[in-house]
């Protein structure tokens, strides 16, 4: 750019009509000029190194200037994109869509709670005891797992241990959790067992189920009602919910009012607009029908959109009543929706802007001339849109979890507590170790063999032995503390079941193992993309390892020696065998 002038006006032009930063020319005019003047090509002589350091400042400052947000900085909020494999969007040529808790999100309290009454209703007229009962979402979070043979929901971690548990609706001990699961391993591969509950839908069915498992307790279900087991009386809730969707009545409730269970977000539209125009081809692909998908993308989009834009328009292809995840598996009949009354006819091949019901994943590769990886899938349910779209066709993946902006929020209110955990933990760690080394000392003295060090083969044995009491007993008051608080931990964000992400202090819930083996990126909705460009290239993050402690060392000395001011590279962490006397 030899002009500043003209730099400064094309900038300010390009980045006015979003709103994102208003510039008075005049008087910022000199200032944003020197900031987009690049020099020429004197500016980029010398090494690579210094240059781009010299650069990235330069457009550090530019970015400030311009009230956008860094590249990082999105990455630190409850809003960003968090990667788990590495994703470039140009790459990407097709971007598809699932609808319901993806483009528009529900209230969970009155989509759900609507939905269990409609299950209480059919259960009711089976015969089964609902009265008395009432809808309480903080049962259950996404992510557990029904047991049908115990009748219990169990929260395991990565490996498929369970951690926490709940028996109807009462939670139980740490010690009966163990008594009952200490020799099983969840896997949700014995469907006839486990299920997992991989979305926000699966709230109502998750909550009436424990309820009635009580009742079963009770002794108010007979017989003639249900087998008298948990097995069945999962299948007949699921039965009493199933109606209540096919029947249609939760949806005509939602499509005569949806500002009532939809919460809009003006943003979302905006996103898919972005990248529409940047060449990206928009899919949607949803099990819902024609007219409940019609109705509610009209009341989420159309008021957002610019030009007397509708929804349609953003979308080069839309497929309804999809039958996911059988959609990504095999081909089903394609038809044509031609009428907005929802008049189909069959169809052999899907064309770009066509309106389209049933098909196949594959279809759809051909039709668009693209495949595999060109494609990202954006969904919210772990099983139908993420897991198979990744295993049968190699798209690219991206899971919706609304949740995790309450996580975000709530992992920071417990920061203070999860810190003063892990220094107790730590605590107890050094005196737990000092008490082993010292029983093993003592051990070794009862077979007359000397003890690990020289020191510890000469303390006496009333020493030993009162030192090894006091450290048992100060261990024994640090459990005590410790109990508690562990208990305590994830609170903020579910009393019963902590964390979303977690299990347990230090590990992974089986949920965020499922997002990480299957979701190449992750969110908490779409209209968070309109945060990044449709250009990003996301970087999944450094993968600490167990063995990644040597960098601990490293810092710790590099901390000592800039006190020192001695230089870092000059002495790096060197390990030697323990046997060789230092």
């Amino acid at each position: 750019m030899s002009n500043p002038t003209i730099s400064t006006l094309l900038v300010t032009s390009l980045f006015l009509p979003f709103g994102i930063v208003s510039l008075s020319l005049p008087r910022k005019a000199s200032h944003f000029s020197s900031l987009v003047g690049l020099g020429g090509r004197s500016a980029l002589e010398g090494p690579i190194e210094e240059v781009a350091r010299a650069e990235a400042g330069e457009a550090e400052d530019l970015l400030r200037h311009l009230g956008i947000p860094g590249p990082f900085s999105s990455r630190y909020s409850p809003r960003g994109i968090f990667c788990s494999r590495t994703l470039n969007l140009r790459s990407i040529s097709a971007i598809g869509y699932d609808m319901d808790y993806t483009l528009m999100h529900y209230n969970v309290m009155a989509w759900e709670g609507r939905a269990y009454e409609y299950c209480m209703d059919n259960l009711r007229n089976m015969g089964f005891p609902v009265d008395g009962l009432a809808f309480d979402p903080d049962l259950v979070i996404r992510g557990l797992v029904i047991d049908k043979e115990k009748g219990n929901l169990v929260k395991p971690d990565r490996f498929g241990y369970i951690k926490r548990a709940m028996h109807g609706t009462t939670m139980l001990s740490t010690r009966a959790v163990s008594e009952m699961y200490g020799r099983e391993l969840v896997d949700l591969r014995n469907e006839s067992r486990w299920v997992f509950l991989n979305t926000l839908f699966s709230v109502s069915e998750a909550v009436a189920f424990m309820q009635m498992v009580d009742r079963l307790d009770e002794g108010a279900i007979s017989a003639e009602i249900a087998p008298l087991h948990y097995k069945g009386l999962y299948k007949a809730v699921g039965k009493a919910l199933f109606k209540a969707h096919v029947e249609g009545q939760l949806k005509n409730e939602i499509m005569s009012k949806p500002e009532l269970f939809v919460e809009p977000d003006p943003e979302m539209p905006l996103a898919l607009l972005d990248q529409k125009e940047a060449g990206k081809k928009l899919l949607l692909i949803t099990n819902s029908d024609y007219h409940y998908t019609d109705k509610m993308m009209q009341h989420s989009f159309n008021k957002f959109l610019p030009n007397d834009m509708g929804w349609r328009d953003l979308f080069d292809m839309v497929i309804v009543s999809a039958r996911k995840p059988e959609f990504f598996q095999m081909s089903h009949p394609l038809y044509e929706v031609v009428t907005d009354e929802g008049l189909m006819r069959p169809c052999f091949k899907a064309c770009t802007g066509g309106l389209y019901s049933g098909g196949s994943a594959q279809m759809v590769e051909n039709s668009l001339k693209i495949h595999g990886d060109e494609i990202l899938y954006v969904g919210d349910h772990i099983h139908t849109d993420v897991s198979q779209s990744k295993v049968h066709l190699r798209w690219r993946t991206a899971l919706i979890c609304r949740e995790l902006e309450e996580e975000y929020n709530a992992l920071i209110r417990s920061s203070s507590h999860r810190a003063t955990l892990i220094d107790l933990i730590n605590q107890k760690e050094v005196v737990g170790d000092l008490f082993n080394q010292l029983r093993l000392a003592l051990q070794r003295r009862t077979k007359g063999r000397p003890a690990q060090t020289l020191a510890a083969t000469n303390m006496d044995n009333q020493g030993l032995t009162e030192t090894m009491q006091k450290l048992l007993l100060v261990m024994q008051r640090l459990d005590e503390k410790i109990a508690p608080m562990l208990e305590a931990d994830g609170e903020h964000f579910s009393k019963r079941w902590g964390f979303l992400s977690r299990a347990g202090l230090w590990d992974k819930s089986h949920l965020m193992r499922q997002i990480e083996k299957y979701a190449d990126i992750y969110t908490s909705r779409v209209s968070n993309f309109l945060h990044y460009t449709p250009f990003m290239y996301f970087h999944s993050q450094e993968q600490t390892l167990a063995h990644d402690s040597y960098s601990w060392y490293q810092s710790q000395l590099n901390g000592l020696l800039s006190k020192t001011g001695v230089k870092p590279e000059d002495h790096p962490v060197k390990f030697t065998d323990s046997n060789d006397g230092h």
